[in-house]
């Protein structure tokens, strides 16, 4: 406290207020100042929890440790946070408040989906129409931050309309589960003993499988992988399982932990010595696959129904680049993902999940490299991608979060493969625009034009001010620097 004093009189403030709060029991300073208030100190063994503080002039900010913090209504939360973390906290508190949903029905199950939840964050939940797939048309659900980004799709889209489509085909939908363990003697023994106690891994999770099964999922195999050559008495059960459209992490997770426990049982039974470290499903899925194509005819000249051959010889040359260096393979690989995320975010599926099967998925055969490949071969030019993709069409946020339902419905209310099929085409159409335009105009060209809004609303541009300059960059070229500029000249007329 005498530290604080000093402080406080050095600044010429005399007077000041310091409060001891307990929430949940957890005892938290807050310190704030206001010129001619005494110095109280609040009973600190008090239980009541103020639930409305008044800090008006908040210009020390210093957290300490917090207990219990979970147990917080989501009031309580906020103003600790508030007051705590930012240095505005009227304004903090009013920003999240903008962003609850008007319906409290609708609010409280957005604040269920995850813990410690103050408010919404908003995403753009746009559409990409006219995407032809096997035949029929649909219209694509995105969610994504970055501008150009629907707007790429929704030009390739349009491309490969009038050139025949896209063709989407899944190959697997094969998941992958993995218990691991330790064991350090006999491995021609382990072998037997797994072989042996096999079928008790099928029959002690029949209650587990019986509904899957039903449809036609459940578990496919249980082997036993020998992976001593990596790291000294390690072994693993490597398990794959059918989950037809839902996702099935918990059903997966759920067969592998009692995987263990009938593992662990009967290894004691027989004196078989080992030590299983954990039990959960992997990301990495390289037999749930999907691909994605689209060919043409190939002309001296582009036409409505094929590419020019220049073209054609490029675009290859691109996709050639892109698996043979890895820094470059990256950033097309990212193009890709920009589609195939965006409808896994708006269709609610773990669009982290993808993320790391894919990345793996890439770097297969030792080097990071393309998801994609082009070719030019008896008069065609052909571009398609394989790639692994666990998707769910029912479970989690399927049937919980609104937008979810309706992007579904806008889908045509698909299965868990026709679902793979569409991501696919995102990721091969948006893979497709930004070659495109890389091998002819550049990238910049049609970024920056989508980008200009943005720039246009950091700067503060009136509707007016945007519609005059949104005119005025049609044939020039967008960048902050121009943009900033064109808004003052502008502002000076």
């Amino acid at each position: 406290m005498d530290g604080i004093a000093h402080t406080l009189q050095s600044r010429n403030i005399t007077t000041f207020r310091i409060e001891v709060f307990v929430l949940n029991r957890s005892s938290l300073l807050i310190i704030y100042l206001k010129l001619n208030f005494t110095v109280i100190l609040a009973d600190q063994k008090s239980n009541q929890i103020p639930r409305y503080c008044i800090f008006e002039s908040l210009n020390w900010n210093m957290q300490t440790p917090v207990e219990g913090f979970s147990k917080l209504s989501k009031e309580e939360k906020i103003q600790w946070i508030a007051h705590n973390c930012t240095k505005h906290p009227e304004a903090t508190k009013k920003l999240l408040q903008q962003y609850w949903n008007a319906d409290p029905q609708l609010q409280t199950v957005h604040d269920e989906f995850i813990e410690n939840t103050l408010s919404n964050y908003y995403l753009p939940f746009a559409v990409a129409p006219n995407f032809l797939i096997n035949g029929k048309l649909h219209t694509l659900p995105m969610v994504i931050e970055e501008s150009s980004v629907v707007a790429a799709a929704s030009k390739a889209a349009k491309f490969w309309h009038s050139r025949g489509g896209y063709i989407a085909k899944v190959l697997d939908t094969e998941k992958v589960g993995q218990v691991h363990f330790m064991f350090h003697g006999d491995k021609e023994a382990l072998h037997r003993f797994i072989a042996q106690i096999r079928p008790k891994f099928f029959e002690d999770t029949q209650v587990l499988t019986r509904n899957m099964q039903k449809r036609g999922g459940g578990i496919r195999d249980i082997t036993l992988k020998d992976k001593t050559n990596t790291l000294p008495g390690y072994f693993q059960l490597h398990c794959t399982f059918a989950t037809l459209d839902a996702m099935g992490a918990n059903f997966i997770n759920s067969c592998l932990e009692q995987f263990a426990k009938t593992l662990e049982r009967e290894a004691e039974a027989h004196g078989v010595g080992l030590e299983i470290l954990m039990s959960i499903l992997s990301n990495y899925v390289p037999n749930c696959l999907v691909r994605a194509e689209v060919n043409c005819p190939v002309y001296e000249e582009e036409s409505n129904s094929g590419v020019s051959l220049n073209f054609a010889e490029r675009f290859v040359q691109a996709v050639a680049i892109a698996q043979a260096e890895p820094y470059r393979a990256v950033t097309h690989n990212k193009g890709i993902m920009n589609g195939i995320d965006a409808v896994v975010l708006a269709t609610g599926n773990d669009f982290r999940a993808i993320e790391a099967g894919v990345h793996a998925y890439a770097s297969r055969k030792g080097q990071y490299s393309s998801l994609t490949h082009a070719q030019i071969e008896n008069g065609q030019f052909k571009f398609w991608l394989e790639i692994p993709l666990a998707l769910g069409t029912v479970g989690g946020l399927t049937s919980l979060h609104p937008l979810t339902k309706l992007a579904l419905e806008i889908l045509q209310d698909p299965s868990a493969e026709a679902l793979m099929q569409i991501v696919a085409v995102a990721g091969l159409a948006q893979n497709f625009a930004a070659l495109r335009s890389l091998v002819t105009t550049g990238i910049q060209q049609g970024h920056m034009k989508m980008h200009l809004l943005n720039l246009l609303n950091q700067m503060g541009a009136s509707a007016a001010e945007k519609k005059e300059l949104i005119g005025y960059f049609t044939d020039k070229t967008v960048s902050t620097a121009a943009v900033k500029e064109g808004l003052e000249l502008l502002r000076k007329k």
